[in-house]
């Protein structure tokens, strides 16, 4: 403004000496040392130069009035729209499965057959290995002879005795035999069966510990079965989770290891809170199709406790808080120019939070202009002007 004002006083300045001849420069009534005509001279310019500034300052006036943004606070705003907000913690955990176990010899001998392979699929019951009974299934099959023999003995004097024929002695003799024999022939059926290595469930043979033809005893590690199909992740949750988070509770599990994610739910939550680390824990299924999740992988889990079909977020950075504690954020308010608007400042009831928005449960809603970029520097009342963020 102060060059503006020097420039144009110069030029009236340069226009009222020089114009026509008539009237004598500066410099010309300086020579002449007329003191009376300096005199004379300054008057009229300090008048020329008050009627200039006169003009200069009605003109500020009209262009500030013609152009007001220059003044306005400049801020973006965001259109408020409902939207589905899924709260969730965060957790950690590995995969698990109950039916991951090394099967072990029960019967001391030679492991004379190994009949699955590293990676073989097996049903339930199915033979996988054999021990040499040392002589067991002889032992049995002499055993059954003699049992029948005594069934026999034992079924003949019953009939005699029920009909009064025959000593009382001689039927309890024959069925103390014959019950004697069953006996026996259970041990050594139980025996035989330790020998026989069957798988206990369903599964994969993931490890071939103890190769075909050593020498085994009652513990050995003959193999490890597992099955991928049931599998699940464990993890701790604190406590204030508690009434949020039941069976059913949707989970997304993420295996760093595979880059893959896959949508399941809680199934159990457990009843016991440890005294320790104040939490309870959580089971959450699996979903193995394809067999390539395998137990004791890392996992991350996402439970979601809380939905809402239709929230308001807004960034938390926008939300400030007056002395009485409460949030606040400001609206921009239409004012019938363009692009312009008047700030308000609206207190609001938060809810929950996840990275950096914030559900807003009271005090603005869908279509309001929220102030984003510039929510500190404004005031209640003052006008702004206003650029819409998508």
């Amino acid at each position: 403004m102060k060059k503006s004002y020097i420039a144009v006083l110069g030029i009236a300045l340069l226009t009222s000496c020089g114009g026509g001849g008539k009237k004598k420069s500066v410099d010309s009534i300086i020579e002449s040392g007329s003191l009376g005509e300096m005199k004379a001279k300054r008057s009229e310019l300090v008048m020329q130069r008050d009627e200039i500034s006169g003009q200069l300052t009605r003109l500020d006036e009209a262009i500030s009035e013609q152009d007001t943004l220059h003044k306005l606070a400049l801020v973006s705003a965001i259109t408020i729209k409902d939207t589905l907000f899924r709260h969730y913690i965060e957790l950690q955990g590995s995969v698990n499965t109950k039916k991951n176990i090394v099967i072990n010899a029960e019967y001391n001998g030679l492991l004379t057959e190994v009949y699955v392979r590293d990676g073989q699929a097996v049903k339930k019951g199915q033979l996988l290995a054999k021990i040499d009974d040392g002589g067991l299934s002889q032992q049995l099959a002499q055993a059954e002879v003699q049992a029948n023999l005594a069934k026999t003995t034992y079924e003949r004097q019953k009939r005699l005795w029920d009909q009064n024929i025959g000593s009382e002695i001689q039927f309890l003799d024959a069925q103390t035999s014959y019950e004697s024999q069953e006996k026996a022939i259970a041990q050594l059926r139980d025996q035989v069966a330790k020998t026989r290595v069957t798988a206990p469930f369903s599964g994969t043979i993931d490890d071939i510990i103890t190769d075909q033809g050593s020498i085994v005893t009652a513990g050995t590690e003959l193999m490890r079965i597992v099955n991928l199909s049931d599998m699940y992740i464990e993890a701790e949750v604190p406590e204030k989770y508690l009434p949020s988070i039941s069976r059913g509770t949707r989970a997304d599990i993420s295996f760093p290891v595979l880059g893959k994610t896959v949508e399941s739910e809680v199934r159990q939550a457990g009843n016991y809170i440890n005294p320790n680390n104040r939490s309870f824990k959580i089971e959450v299924d699996v979903p193995n199709p394809e067999g390539e999740i395998k137990p004791n992988l890392t996992a991350k889990l996402r439970v979601y406790d809380y939905t809402s079909e239709k929230a308001v977020l807004i960034p938390q950075s926008i939300i400030s808080e007056n002395a009485r504690g409460e949030q606040y954020v400001y609206v921009a308010e239409k004012n019938g120019k363009e692009h312009q608007g008047i700030a308000k400042r609206v207190i609001i009831e938060t809810g929950k939070t996840q990275g950096d928005v914030i559900e807003v449960l009271d005090g603005i809603g869908p279509g309001d202009h929220i102030i984003k970029e510039g929510a500190r520097s404004v005031e209640e009342g003052q006008v702004i002007q206003i650029t819409e963020e998508k």
